[in-house]
């Protein structure tokens, strides 16, 4: 049995939120192809010295759906909501992939609420791709939904553009199940919301700690894009786990763990901080 609490949080669309712990919160941002179960090697880890949460974005896993785009507006209110259901005046940011660009997001429309942001093997969206990437991955994911097959159909094609030389059959089954887990009009907008954002000229203005956290073999966000963040965020760092792919945490959960903890660990203060 999980150590953790499974809460859903309204008004609709309701938002599922597994969270443990006590002190400053931790909020997880699952990717595009993920859900809140892709954080379950972070979630105990954290809680033994945060208050660990990790979501359902709206239209994932039990989460509900919802009318109309996937615009980050929506999203961000989503967390504005989340934080204050748990009471947090202020919250430690972790997002990945397209939860690192919405992580980023909610800081340009809510900066007080955010004590740090944790950015992980994340890119500016699909617009500031070369036109030859951007079309493998449409070519992967929104082609072949569009055409009538299934989420679980796709994944294994998907799946290996996502891991690094030496996944273990346990961390591409998990994989595997992530991407089959989706719902396909959930996923089909979020590509679409994908395709127009790029937000790389507003980095500069991020003035909270930040660290960036990259796999070394990340084919689709090169550490190289890390290195980008890092430069124009005033007060940032980059890490590269050497030969892990995509999904850094789920790869390599014990080392991107000490990681982030002892990032955190360093501004632990700000979030109470802030509060006050």
């Amino acid at each position: 049995m999980p150590s953790w609490t499974t809460v859903r949080i309204g008004p609709k669309p309701f938002i599922a939120v597994d969270h443990q712990g006590e002190g400053p919160l931790v909020v997880f941002l699952h990717g595009i192809g993920g859900n809140r179960t892709n954080w379950y090697d972070q979630i105990p880890a954290f809680a033994a010295h945060f208050h660990a949460a990790a979501w359902d974005a709206r239209g994932y896993g039990l989460s509900d759906d919802y009318d109309g785009p996937y615009l980050f507006e929506d999203i961000c209110a989503d967390l504005v909501r989340v934080l204050d259901h748990f009471g947090a005046a202020t919250a430690h940011i972790v997002g990945l992939s397209m939860g690192g660009r919405i992580a980023q997001d909610f800081y340009y429309r809510h900066a007080y609420r955010v004590a740090t942001l944790t950015l992980c093997d994340t890119a500016f969206g699909l617009k500031a791709d070369p036109p030859e990437k951007r079309e493998q991955f449409l070519r992967l994911r929104q082609q072949p939904l569009l055409a009538g097959k299934t989420p679980r159909d796709i994944a294994p094609d998907v799946v290996p553009t996502l891991e690094g030389p030496h996944v273990t059959p346990a961390v591409h089954a998990r994989l595997i199940e992530s991407i089959a887990a989706l719902r396909t009009e959930s996923y089909l907008k979020g590509i679409a919301t994908s395709l127009t954002y790029d937000l790389p000229q507003r980095l500069h203005e991020i003035r909270v700690p930040t660290l960036c956290v990259y796999g070394g073999a990340d084919r689709l966000t090169p550490p190289s894009i890390g290195e980008e963040i890092a430069r124009r965020v005033p007060d940032s760092r980059l890490v590269v786990l050497p030969e892990i792919g995509h999904l850094s945490n789920i790869e390599a959960p014990a080392a991107f763990n000490r990681v982030v903890l002892a990032f955190l660990a360093a501004h632990r203060g700000l979030a109470y901080a802030k509060a006050a």
